[in-house]
């Protein structure tokens, strides 16, 4: 694996030589096992100023780790954009290894807990995923210059044309924790926002990168209303009025997490770009 260093050296100087530039995805940084098609980004990306601290220098964006953290715990909601401030060090966060390594950490969780669930083994034990920075990362979009890490108003447009070329590669550990899930008898489930037009791109999105077998794959349909809590939990009921059991539930958004029917146990994978309420 690439040291951190090296490839934010090379994303600063193709942003420096080009605005249009074909470069390396800085997701390969944290992909095993990535196709080939997704290696290669025309999409200009955001510059990154990086800033060690060292030499006695102040590090001013420090102050945004306590900001993560209030983010992730729930305690600051309802909030719109990542702060200006905050800018360079969401982005040093989501293309390095700490990303991973805090993702792989949730995954080394709700494995454990998967291992140790007695399962009736009647084909009705579901684990409920959520797609975007969930099973599939858009980090290489967020780094674009037009986006800057959720520091730029969200534009609707933009993304779903990001989404519709199906290049978004897996979350590592999400990706392990479905293969393990596959191997215990536990079918998976994902539930997104995305629209249901986009239904075939997320399909062979999935696939190429190692999502191949799935119970259901429930999008947003035209007549899904509501807030995203809402959405996804009348879609749990739904599973659960059919007779499963959803004996886990994993996503980026507290709106994945929270509602009715959430499942025995729920787990948070790291998205401080971004909040769905």
């Amino acid at each position: 694996m690439k040291n951190i260093s090296a490839v934010l050296f090379l994303l600063v100087a193709l942003a420096a030589t080009s605005h249009a530039t074909c470069f390396r995805n800085p997701l390969r940084l944290l992909t095993d096992d990535q196709s080939s098609h997704a290696e290669c980004i025309t999409s200009p990306i955001h510059l990154l100023r990086p800033k060690s601290g060292a030499g006695g220098h102040n590090v001013p964006q420090i102050n945004c780790l306590s900001w993560r953290l209030a983010v992730e715990t729930y305690n600051l909601r309802n909030w719109k954009l990542v702060p200006e401030s905050c800018e360079n060090y969401v982005g040093h966060y989501m293309l390095g290894k700490q990303y991973r390594e805090d993702c792989d950490a949730v995954a080394d969780i709700a494995i454990a807990y998967a291992k140790n669930l007695t399962l009736a083994g009647d084909g009705k034990e579901i684990w409920v995923f959520d797609i975007d920075e969930t099973s599939l990362s858009n980090a290489p979009y967020y780094a674009r210059s037009d986006v800057q890490f959720g520091a730029i108003p969200y534009n609707d447009t933009k993304f779903n044309a990001w989404v519709a070329e199906g290049v978004a590669p897996a979350v590592p550990g999400v990706l392990r924790l479905y293969k393990t899930l596959l191997s215990l008898g536990i079918k998976p489930v994902f539930i997104s926002g995305t629209k249901e037009v986009y239904r075939e791109v997320r399909i062979s999105n999935l696939k190429n990168v190692g999502y191949r077998n799935w119970e259901k794959l429930i999008l947003k349909g035209e007549n899904d209303t509501g807030s995203a809590v809402v959405y996804k939990s009348n879609k749990r009921t739904e599973l659960v009025e059919a007779g499963y059991r959803i004996v886990g539930n994993i996503g980026d958004q507290w709106s994945d997490l929270l509602g009715t029917n959430v499942g025995d146990r729920t787990f948070k994978v790291p998205d401080p770009m971004y909040f769905i309420g």
